[in-house]
């Protein structure tokens, strides 16, 4: 095995998936809400729920197009870099993926060119129609996806088969695993984070440019609304997560809480500095008893550390630790934020308080950055190995060499850096003309793609490797 294209093998799988899942976790979260905003249309015929549909339309459709182009190359990844995976768990990963195409992408392919050209073409019933089966179409796709990965973090219902392949035995298992349901639930809610914080953001920087903007002001609103609401929930989704983490993947927890020693009354580490070659941490700032009850419920409960896992198992420590704290931090600042504008909601009104407009602005990446965290915590975490406790990483690599990697890295980078900034300048552009009363243009056309976004971009559903 050669350890450096093993080690470019992950870098690039864990570029690409990077720069992919941001957008399928902004157009989850956006296609549910273009199926609320066009329904309260339907019921009200107010025509602001009319301009933000139409506007909000036109960022779903370049967001879309982003997924596709940017996450479509992860298939020929696998087949290049990882093909001893492949060649392992493509009994069980494949038909979920399959299952994957035949439900989310029926129902996205059918019906997208519909929501984004039939406006004027169809009635208004089958084009709501054509809405709502998109937004289901993503939040089915999720499904597929997150079941596959959780399967590699807590893999169940499977055999090893005489080659040293495997198979399926319970395909219930293999599909709700035991992280399933919670982690189902956690990406979920950090994809309707996600377009909150976007669409509160877009809004309020209209807003300090022009106070009376209605359609703003709507949309405004009603991102406070879903932030004041979502985000403490996803405070507890990801509570039950840690909780199940410490009971399925105990080395990943204790990486989490750089908990090196096996004790009761483990402390919380606000901040820490890990230190794998001396098994300790340098220094840290601690509250003690917190991180038992943390991560246990109680504060006199023990936890694992990591010198109960031989060295060769314990994932790196530094990268999860601080992932987590980030993704942690920015979910801390969304329940602040949320709060914030629920109080000033029931009081002068959201839209009135430029203090609030701009902290609203500011944190419009901050759900973005919280996806990414989440994922470096989930993936790396799962480290030494890509399907837990069952096919290490170096052996699920494929036999090329270092420079084929990193060529291959190279272009990639390249050719990333250049249509993500086109296409992120390009958004950034149309949201800041913000929405237009009576504006009934169609959207850009999309470029065609075998799949969904989440689907094309993770037909490895475990992330970086």
């Amino acid at each position: 095995m050669d350890v450096y294209a093993l080690l470019l093998s992950r870098l690039q799988f864990a570029f690409t998936i990077a720069f992919h899942i941001i957008f399928p976790s902004f157009t989850i979260g956006l296609a549910s809400y273009l199926a609320v905003l066009e329904g309260l249309w339907l019921a009200s015929r107010n025509p602001v729920f009319k301009t933000l549909y139409l506007f909000w339309l036109k960022i779903f459709a370049i967001s879309f197009g982003m997924g596709v182009v940017t996450g479509v190359v992860m298939s020929y990844e696998l087949g290049n870099n990882w093909s001893v995976f492949s060649a392992t768990a493509s009994p069980v990963i494949g038909p979920l993926l399959a299952f994957e195409v035949l439900t989310a992408f029926f129902l996205e392919a059918s019906f997208l060119g519909i929501m984004l050209f039939g406006w004027r073409k169809v009635g208004p019933g089958l084009h709501f129609t054509a809405t709502l089966l998109v937004a289901i179409g993503t939040l089915i796709s999720a499904f597929w996806i997150i079941s596959a990965n959780s399967w590699m973090q807590v893999p169940a219902g499977f055999a090893r088969t005489a080659g040293g392949g495997l198979i399926a035995t319970d395909w219930w298992a293999v599909i709700v695993s035991p992280s399933f349901p919670t982690r189902l639930a956690h990406m979920t809610l950090a994809a309707y984070l996600t377009t909150a914080l976007v669409v509160g953001a877009a809004s309020a920087w209209r807003l300090l440019k022009e106070p009376d903007d209605d359609a703003s002001t709507t949309a405004l609103r009603m991102a406070v609304g879903m932030l004041a609401i979502v985000a403490p929930l996803q405070l507890i989704a990801g509570d039950v997560s840690g909780k199940e983490v410490r009971r399925m993947q105990p080395a990943k927890l204790a990486a989490v809480e750089a908990f090196w020693e096996t004790r009761t009354a483990q402390p919380f580490h606000i901040l820490a500095w890990p230190d794998m070659a001396a098994e300790t941490n340098r220094w840290e700032l601690s509250i003690p008893g917190l991180g038992s009850w943390i991560t246990a419920g109680d504060a006199r409960a023990e936890v694992t550390g990591l010198k109960a896992f031989a060295a060769k198992d314990r994932p790196p420590v530094a990268i999860v630790f601080y992932a987590f704290r980030l993704m942690v931090g920015m979910g801390v600042a969304m329940i602040g934020l949320g709060a914030w504008g629920a109080w000033l909601s029931l009081r002068e009104g959201v839209e009135r308080s430029r203090p609030f407009l701009r902290a609203m602005v500011a944190m419009g990446p901050t759900g973005f950055v919280a996806v990414i965290a989440g994922w470096i915590v989930a993936e790396v975490g799962r480290q030494p190995y890509v399907i837990y406790g069952v096919l290490r990483t170096a052996d699920a690599v494929s036999p090329v060499g270092a420079g084929q990697v990193s060529a291959s890295l190279i272009g990639f980078l390249i050719v990333y850096a250049v249509i993500f900034s086109v296409g992120a300048l390009y958004i950034l552009r149309l949201i800041g003309e913000g929405p237009v009363e009576g504006a009934e243009a169609p959207p850009p056309p999309l470029p065609r793609a075998p799949g969904s976004a989440l689907a094309a971009a993770q037909q490895d559903p475990g992330g970086a490797p």
